[in-house]
């Protein structure tokens, strides 16, 4: 008997057609699939709920800040009620020269009674976190400028001497903007050395476009202050507040001020000049 093979491709096709054949579809199922996925996601990413996004980092946040985080800064609240005499801005550093004044302990028995004395009359002053007699007014120095300013003032205090300079007479001093008013003992003695100190920082100040000393300044120590201008309340007690000063019982208290280190403050950063020697 003759036996009939069919050659019919649909029933019986050559070795791995089957095969190529499911992975077309397969290939062309996914070639659909992927034109459809970018506008899926789309549509889920604009389902999404805002608040199921990630915040952004608090980093990149602070480099932008608005008005009421820049008024914050700005709050007199935080500074004890002193209200800045220039608006903060960054890359500005509030800077001035002075003379430490490291508080002995006689000194700081007389101020506790002169605060209790003005307590006494209404008026509450606050303490200096430190003492120093200035020898410029605080002005605004550009970052950049640091490095230069402290040389040129390294350069002009190297050729001044050590002196010793004294002070007795309790004074009121009030800023130029009437916002704050200190009690401060002013300088008897030591004055001529200190004008040559101011000219040697005015130098450098006139270098860079900024603010000289006062033409004719009192050499004080600050003691203590407080805000608004108390100037003439102040005034009515200075007898009364001297008189602290002058009947101590190791006799009248002199503050000495031994002069043998200029220091200049900018921002944060302290800077130190030896006077010489000899």
């Amino acid at each position: 008997m003759l036996v009939g093979y069919s050659s019919s491709s649909e029933e019986d096709g050559e070795p791995g057609s089957e095969a190529r054949s499911r992975n077309s579809r397969r290939s062309v199922e996914e070639d659909e699939r992927s034109r459809d996925l970018p506008a899926k996601k789309k549509a889920r990413t604009e389902e999404l709920d805002p608040k199921t996004r990630l915040p952004l980092p608090g980093c990149l946040l602070s480099m932008f800040l608005d008005d009421d985080d820049e008024a914050l800064t700005e709050d007199s609240s935080l500074h004890g009620g002193r209200i800045r005499s220039f608006k903060h801005e960054r890359g500005n550093w509030a800077t001035y020269v002075y003379l430490p004044y490291p508080p002995e302990e006689e000194f700081e028995e007389l101020l506790e009674e002169l605060l209790s004395t003005l307590g006494a009359h209404g008026l509450i002053l606050t303490q200096q976190e430190e003492f120093h007699l200035s020898l410029s007014q605080t002005v605004v120095l550009r970052h950049h400028w640091i490095q230069p300013f402290t040389q040129s003032l390294q350069s002009g205090l190297s050729q001044c001497r050590r002196f010793a300079c004294s002070a007795a007479t309790l004074k009121v001093y009030c800023n130029a903007e009437r916002t704050r008013t200190f009690l401060g003992m002013e300088v008897s003695t030591g004055h001529a050395q200190l004008l040559d100190l101011v000219r040697v920082v005015d130098k450098t100040m006139t270098e860079f476009q900024l603010d000289t000393f006062y033409k004719e300044p009192s050499f004080h120590v600050s003691l203590a202050w407080c805000v608004g201008d108390q100037t003439e309340k102040m005034k009515e007690l200075l007898q009364e507040l001297q008189s602290l000063v002058d009947n101590r019982e190791e006799g009248p208290f002199l503050l000495r001020l031994d002069c043998v280190e200029v220091r200049c403050r900018t921002g944060n950063k302290t800077f130190r000049f030896s006077l010489k020697t000899s």
